[in-house]
C-alpha cells in the first residue's frame, strides 16, 4: 500500500493537534517520515484524524500513536 504522505502543516490540521506535536511524535519514532528538513512529509495511515461535530462544532482529537516498542513514556 502505498504512503499518503502530507506536511507537518497538513499532518497538524488532520488530527487537531500543534504542528510541534507532529515533529515530537516523528522524532519520537511513533509516526514515519520520509525526507527531512523542509523536505520532510509524514504518513496520513500513521495519524488518528480529527472530528467534529456538526451541530455544535466540537473538534475532538484522535487518540496519539503508540510508542514504538521498548521506549519508555517520559
Amino acid at each position: 500500500m502505498e504512503p499518503q504522505l502530507v506536511t507537518a502543516a497538513d499532518a497538524a490540521y488532520y488530527t487537531g493537534r500543534p504542528i510541534g506535536t507532529i515533529w515530537r511524535w516523528a522524532s519520537e519514532g511513533r509516526i514515519t517520515v520520509h525526507g527531512s528538513g523542509k523536505a520532510a512529509r509524514y504518513d496520513l495511515r500513521d495519524l488518528d484524524r480529527k472530528t467534529v461535530n456538526p451541530w455544535t462544532g466540537e473538534v475532538h482529537i484522535g487518540k496519539p500513536p503508540p510508542l514504538p516498542a521498548g521506549a519508555r513514556a517520559a
